[in-house]
């Protein structure tokens, strides 16, 4: 990560000034709201963290004390710039190294254990209507993969409250985060459009490292989908339930419940949207012959090509071309 960038985090704030002077423990009124609420008295709250009218901030990770369980009221993403964190969310333990990501929602429960001087993190507090601009800049229609990623984040799903990706190692990953950081640091004039843009091509980079998603072991349900949906992704061209589902030694009726249960739509409607939108793509941003588009996507018959294609987008192939 850029050494500027690093300087500028790793600085002892007010707040761990504090601690190292002896205070045991956190000071609750820079996260928690006045409501004495049961159902809100470990609840940290957004409204705290975050200046009226913006989406997303980002504050640096506090260091040398234990953060006891709480939840928020946001969607929270922890980026390891430097060193390690351990954390426990609903009762499992998860340790990040440099580079990792961690991504919770509104009901993950975490727990904190306590950072030495050189473990640098970053908190992003975000908000969930973020992320509907942010699926609106993805180059074409979002993908099956992405929306169920980002349903995850934004409610209750399926069983499973957070999302780790083990991507320290994949630079474009690692450059994002840090345009992502220095967005938020420097808040250029265009900041919000900035970081919407720069998060939805974190996102699309993301998906092509699907298989980097940890997810809680808990969550059978959660980490099948994950799965499906990015084989959807890959091998959409000779894709079939039977494969997939002989694959995960699952009944296939089992898990065709499964699939609409949390898309809304069939197998054989999620692969037909992803065939479409691939060949979409290539009339849009190639000279390839129709024939041979449809032949890609996995259609023999050129025929069926043209009426699924125009029953989805109301026009012909080779008319969306020429548009």
């Amino acid at each position: 990560m850029d050494r500027n960038l690093l300087d500028r985090l790793s600085k002892i704030t007010d707040e761990e000034k504090d601690i190292l002077s002896g205070k045991s423990n956190i000071n609750r009124s820079l996260y928690y709201s006045s409501d004495d609420s049961l159902s809100r008295q470990n609840e940290v709250d957004a409204s705290l963290l975050l200046a009226k009218g913006k989406l997303i901030d980002i504050r640096p990770h506090t260091r040398f004390i234990h953060f006891p369980e709480h939840t928020h009221n946001f969607v929270e993403f922890v980026y390891m710039c430097q060193g390690s964190t351990k954390h426990v969310i609903d009762g499992q333990r998860i340790t990040l190294k440099e580079g990792d990501l961690l991504f919770m929602n509104q009901h993950a429960v975490q727990e904190i254990l306590s950072a030495d001087k050189d473990d640098i993190a970053v908190n992003f507090i975000i908000l969930p209507q973020f992320f509907d601009s942010v699926i609106s800049k993805v180059e074409g229609s979002s993908s099956a993969l992405m929306d169920f990623i980002v349903s995850c984040l934004t409610d209750k799903h399926m069983g499973g409250n957070y999302l780790y990706f083990d991507v320290s190692g994949i630079i474009p990953i690692q450059n994002l985060m840090e345009n992502l950081i220095w967005i938020m640091l420097e808040e250029p004039h265009n900041r919000r459009a900035l970081s919407q843009s720069t998060m939805a091509l974190l996102f699309q980079n993301l998906m092509d490292f699907a298989d980097r998603i940890q997810v809680p072991g808990s969550s059978f349900e959660q980490n099948l989908m994950i799965q499906l949906l990015n084989y959807v992704e890959t091998e959409y061209k000779d894709a079939s339930l039977t494969d997939f589902s002989t694959r995960n030694h699952i009944d296939i009726y089992t898990m065709s419940r499964m699939i609409k249960r949390a898309t809304g739509k069939t197998f054989k409607e999620l692969l037909i949207e992803k065939k479409m939108e691939q060949a979409r793509f290539l009339l849009k941003n190639t000279n390839i012959a129709v024939t041979d588009i449809a032949y890609s996507v996995g259609y023999e018959n050129t025929s069926y090509f043209h009426r699924t294609f125009k029953a989805m987008y109301g026009t012909s192939p080779r008319q969306f071309r020429r548009n």
